[in-house]
């Protein structure tokens, strides 16, 4: 973590106030003074601010289910940001962790600990993501009430997307209408889950996001809750495992 994000998110400064503290050579990193607001930092170090050793805030991890028409955005833009729907201390200091278009709703996490955002969504730990997904066209196979098995194959075997060099990663469809089904997926190609059905000959209506890995979307739309400590650590990594030092 950058020294001037160190000492932001361990006192009342903000980060203009932080950087003349830094420049004034008012911090010290392990009994050195630290001149270089952008130095990499660690919660092992010890990093003083006038004499007084500075400890981090706990990080913070919320769930919200994203409406329709708005954006995974801190700012409002052309529709205004999820933020407006979260009323926390700080929320300049969270972001958001698997970004949603405006017109699709759902699971959307946000998290002010960079290192944990990062590992549930790298494809190194194929974390699995459940959709909900309308479609234009009708996927039952010969049997009513089936889905088409050709379909489901395909998509287990992955699909080879527009533009890409390599296919997509084994995927499983579960039928729930002639027109529904869910669909997971274990990695987060751009557009992708709209990609794979424009392959396959079909059109995505709706898309909802139901699942991350073991946290479901279990509250109403536009509403919010923090996370559990075993939804924060299900993943398989601890929140501080990796990317030390590059936040």
């Amino acid at each position: 973590m950058r020294l001037d994000k160190f000492v932001c998110k361990s006192t009342a400064l903000n980060r203009q106030q932080a950087l003349l503290a830094i420049t004034a050579g008012e911090l010290t990193v392990n009994g050195k003074v630290a001149f270089d607001a952008g130095m990499q930092v660690h919660e092992s170090n010890c990093i003083e601010l006038g004499g007084r050793l500075l400890v981090l805030r706990p990080f913070r991890y919320l769930l919200l289910n994203k409406p329709m028409d708005m954006l995974c955005s801190n700012v409002d833009g052309d529709y205004p940001s999820i933020f407006n729907l979260i009323d926390v201390p700080n929320p300049h200091e969270l972001h958001i962790a698997g970004r949603l278009d405006a017109d699709t709703t759902g699971l959307v996490l946000i998290t002010d600990d960079g290192r944990w955002s990062f590992n549930v969504f790298n494809p190194k730990y194929h974390c699995q993501k459940v959709y909900r997904v309308r479609l234009r066209n009708s996927i039952e196979g010969e049997r009513k009430g089936e889905i088409d098995r050709q379909l489901v194959a395909r998509f287990e075997q992955g699909l080879q997307l527009p533009g890409e060099t390599k296919p997509t990663l084994p995927a499983k469809l579960v039928y729930v209408s002639d027109h529904e089904v869910l669909l997971t997926i274990g990695e987060g190609r751009y557009h992708q889950v709209k990609r794979m059905f424009a392959t396959v000959g079909n059109r995505v209506k709706a898309l909802h996001r139901e699942r991350v890995g073991n946290i479901q979307c279990d509250v109403a739309s536009g509403a919010w809750r923090y996370l559990s400590d075993d939804e924060v650590t299900g993943f398989g990594f601890s929140p501080l495992s990796e990317l030390d030092g590059q936040i």
